[in-house]
This record gives structure tokens, sequence and C-alpha cells, in this order.
């Protein structure tokens, strides 16, 4: 066994998706018993998320390019290597800022360290929901080959076999309205629309109680919409199990990053009911902007990511006769 497959094994081990987090935990109960936090105490923080989060990144491109055999598999993965390179963007952003002491309070400074602290363990609870996730996407992946061998000829010379997509007028409104959201055409539309909001409170260098507000909301309704969509398709395509531990791990990963979402926007706007203003940062602004840009391209990124997940289910169910016998019945 090589040095990269060894590693490889001792990191994406499911048990280490366990322990990283009480490790974390621990840690930043220790760090924070003298009120405050050190450069070398941020800068080991840090250097751990960082090298963390890229090491999964790495792997999980070069995996999506090494695999072979069935091409959703190679998608899915690259859907959440789009979704780790945002959040470990944003990470780099962060500890930059906070190196270089261009950031020093961010929501409300009394208890400022402790959203330091619900946030670092948020962005590790993330990193090890998708190392729980990388075991079970390779048992999909060899799953779904060993069942393709014998009727590979099959899907090939028979297209007709795969399920037909339902029409707009044939939905009902929930399939209707997770249609709309989940479309990509919607998702490059929410895009924009960030650039621009984001654009137009940041003209003045300073963001209101209303504007912070409405960015707030927003993220709020994409999180918690995109988080009980995920688990509804966990119960509906239950009977492969694999897949269901992967919508499982992005549940648990988006649920981490929407619980850090709320207790940002919440102590930001208490601080303006305690202060009547918000606490002054030295280019903060820009900050704010490449952070709610960075979770937004993540939750949309998310979204496409649950659909190669869907259509993988849908494809994983036209090998057995008797999956396709009762979807057309």
């Amino acid at each position: 066994m090589g040095i990269k497959e060894s590693f490889e094994k001792v990191i994406l081990d499911g048990r280490i998706a366990i322990v990283l987090p009480l490790v974390a935990i621990l840690w930043r109960i220790f760090i924070s018993l003298d009120q405050k936090i050190a450069l070398w105490e941020s800068m080991c923080s840090g250097i751990a998320l960082i090298i963390l989060g890229w090491f999964l990144f790495a792997y999980l491109y070069d995996t999506s390019r090494r695999l072979k055999g069935w091409l959703i598999s190679n998608y899915i993965y690259q859907g959440i290597a789009v979704c780790l390179v945002t959040i470990n963007i944003y990470v780099l952003i962060y500890y930059g800022l906070r190196w270089y002491e261009l950031l020093t309070v961010e929501a409300y400074p009394p208890l400022d360290l402790i959203f330091r602290d619900i946030r670092y363990i948020a962005l590790v609870v993330l990193y090890c929901a998708v190392i729980w996730s990388t075991g079970h996407l390779k048992k999909m992946h060899e799953d779904y080959l060993s069942r393709s061998k014998e009727k590979a000829v099959l899907h090939i010379v028979s297209p007709f076999l795969y399920l037909r997509g339902k029409k707009l007028s044939e939905m009902s409104v929930s399939e209707l309205i997770g249609t709309v959201i989940t479309d990509e055409r919607t998702l490059i539309v929410i895009i924009g629309l960030t650039f621009l909001w984001r654009t137009f409170i940041s003209f003045d260098f300073n963001i209101a109680l209303w504007e912070s507000i409405c960015s707030g909301i927003a993220l709020f309704i994409m999180g918690w919409l995109f988080f009980a969509y995920i688990y509804s398709l966990s119960k509906k395509q239950k009977d492969w199990l694999d897949l269901v531990k992967v919508y499982h791990a992005i549940a648990l990963g988006v649920l981490a990053i929407n619980l850090y979402v709320l207790v940002y926007y919440g102590m930001r706007w208490y601080s303006f009911v305690v202060s009547g203003e918000e606490a002054f940062v030295p280019l903060d602004f820009l900050f704010r902007d490449a952070s709610y840009f960075a979770l937004v391209i993540f939750y949309c990124a998310s979204i496409v990511l649950s659909k190669f997940l869907k259509r993988a289910y849908e494809e994983y169910t036209l090998l057995s006769p008797e999956e396709v016998s009762r979807e057309r019945q």
C-alpha cells in the first residue's frame, strides 16, 4: 500500500468523522478558557481546517477523474468538491484577515468568542460529514457497477426503459415547487441576484439593520428549505441504504452551516438592539460580501448535487426489473 493509499485510509476512515468533532470541541474549550485566542492558537485552528478542507477537495476531485463506468458517480464527486471549495475559500479569507488583524470583532462583542467556537465546530462537522459520505459513495459506485454488468447492453439498446420525466402539468404542488427551486436556471438567477444585492447594500461601506435582516432571512429560507428537501429524499429513496447514508451526510453538513448562519445573524441583530449599531470591523463589508457569496454558492452547489443523487437512484432502480415494474404501475 502506497503513501497516498495509507493516508486516504487513515483520514477517510468513518471513525475519524466521529473523533474529529470531539477533538475540535475540546480544543476550542482549551483555547477559550482565558477568554481570548492568541495568534498561535488561531494559526493552529486555521491551518488544521485549511489542510483538512483542501485535502478533501483534492481527494474528491481526483476520484471524480479516476472513476470509470458510471458518469453520474463522477458528477456526484465533482458536486461535493464544488461545495467544499466554496467553504475552503471562505476559510482562507477568514483566517487571512484574522491573522493580519483586519478582522477583530464579527458579531456581538461580549459573545464573539463563543461565536467563533460555534463556527469552528460547524466547519469541522461539515468536513466530517464529507468524510462520512466518501465511504458510502464508493460503495454506491461499486454496487451500481456490479449490478449493471449483465444489463449494460440492454441499457444501450433500450433507452426507453429510462423513466420519463413528469411534465409540469402532471406534478403535484410540492413536486412543482421542488422542480422550480432545483432548476439550474433558478440557481443562476439566485446567484445573479445575490451579486446585485450585495453590490447595492455595500455602496455606502456599511450594512444597515434592514439590509442585514433581508440577507439573513434569505439565507434562512434557502438553507432550511434545502435541508428539509434533502431529508425528504432520504425517506423516499430508503431502499438503497448507501444512498440514504450519503443523503444523511449532506443533511448533516447543511444543518451545521444553517446553525452557524442562525447564530451569526442572531448575534448581529442582537448587537443592533443592545448598542444601536454594529460592531466595527475593518474591511468588514468586504468580508461579509465574500462570506455571503460563499454561503449562497454552497447552497446552490448542494442543490445541484442533490439532483445528481436523485438521478443516481433513478438509474439504480432500472437495474431491478421489480423496481421498473413498480415505477410503471
